[in-house]
């Protein structure tokens, strides 16, 4: 069954906004459609594009993983109930591997694998209380994750399910993990504020960043080879050198933060502004692109790309619903 908010392409209009300079078309469109998750109040969160060409994406409140076909059609996956699934991407082997942030009663947290057609696998998290929160592919061909609560990181073995986890020797809560071009693994510390460099044997060395009163928090790899961060209070990303440097641009919004980031089409980098419902996109040098409005109750939050066609698919998380942009 296809559940459909808006069944029709909304013309969306771009308008310029001040801080952003006039490399933005004043009135350049993009086509939105909106579809809703099946089950009321799941708060979708995270989103991937899957080896099947399908959009994978976790159901924080309801216990799922679901996928949507290209063309709005939805379907639900239970995983363990209560477990807050969060993180997602797609592991080498094909699967979709998660993260499932809440412990069971035994104060056990999980790392999840679901295939394409829906076979389970759940890995137990050494660490009790771990809060697993994001995860990425490595370098080495093994899932990284993120463990919030307790400072670490994790790694985990696809082919034995092993599970290592190393400490990032600070004290201030990783989020988002990315693998970056330089053979190592980038994560956000929110706390901080600082980015984190982890290599494949566990070697970590942290840069502070240059705004002190940042809370950061998504990551992703750009197309200029630099992995970008968001800071969640406040309306600016980042791009950060493989040596450890910012430079930090301003997105539109007086008060948003941004939450979401991915690597988009036409060598784009894509975000969410959680609070304020919009979804832009900037080039590496930090020319604005677009800048759309959604309905002010939708809080868009995980964001991925797809290049062919091209076009980006979001979590709206208090709508219960997945968006998708085409670019005009």
């Amino acid at each position: 069954m296809r559940f459909v908010s808006k069944a029709v392409a909304v013309a969306v209009t771009c308008a310029l906004v001040a801080g952003w300079g006039a490399g933005m078309a004043a009135a350049s469109t993009r086509a939105l459609n909106e579809y809703t998750v099946p089950t009321p109040g799941s708060r979708p969160y995270q989103i991937v594009q899957g080896p099947d060409g399908n959009f994978w994406f976790t159901e924080s409140y309801a216990g799922k993983v679901a996928k949507i076909t290209p063309d709005g059609q939805i379907t639900e996956y239970k995983v363990r109930k209560d477990s807050d699934p969060y993180g997602i991407t797609v592991g080498p082997d094909g699967a979709i591997w998660f993260t499932e942030r809440l412990p069971d009663v035994n104060g056990v947290t999980h790392i999840g694998r679901l295939t394409t057609d829906g076979q389970l696998t759940e890995y137990q998290v050494p660490t009790l209380f771990a809060q697993p929160w994001d995860i990425t592919t490595g370098p080495d061909g093994a899932m990284w994750f993120t463990e919030e609560d307790i400072d670490l990181i994790g790694r985990l073995d696809i082919a034995s399910g092993s599970i290592i986890e190393y400490s990032t020797t600070t004290c201030c809560y990783p989020t988002e993990i990315v693998a970056g071009s330089d053979g190592n693994l980038w994560f956000t510390e929110e706390q901080g504020p600082a980015v984190g460099r982890m290599g494949t044997d566990g070697s970590v060395t942290v840069f502070n960043y240059p705004r002190p009163s940042a809370l950061l928090y998504a990551a992703t790899l750009g197309p200029d080879g630099n992995v970008w961060v968001s800071d969640v209070i406040s309306p600016h990303v980042a791009k950060v050198t493989p040596d450890g440097a910012f430079t930090e641009y301003k997105v539109p919004g007086s008060r948003t933060g941004v939450a979401g980031l991915t690597r988009g089409p036409n060598r784009t980098i894509w975000f969410t502004e959680n609070d304020s419902a919009h979804v832009g996109s900037i080039k590496p040098d930090g020319t604005p692109v677009s800048y759309t409005a959604l309905s002010s109750d939708r809080r868009p939050i995980g964001i991925t790309a797809s290049l062919s066609p091209k076009s980006v698919w979001f979590c709206e998380a208090d709508a219960g619903m997945i968006g998708e942009l085409t670019p005009g």
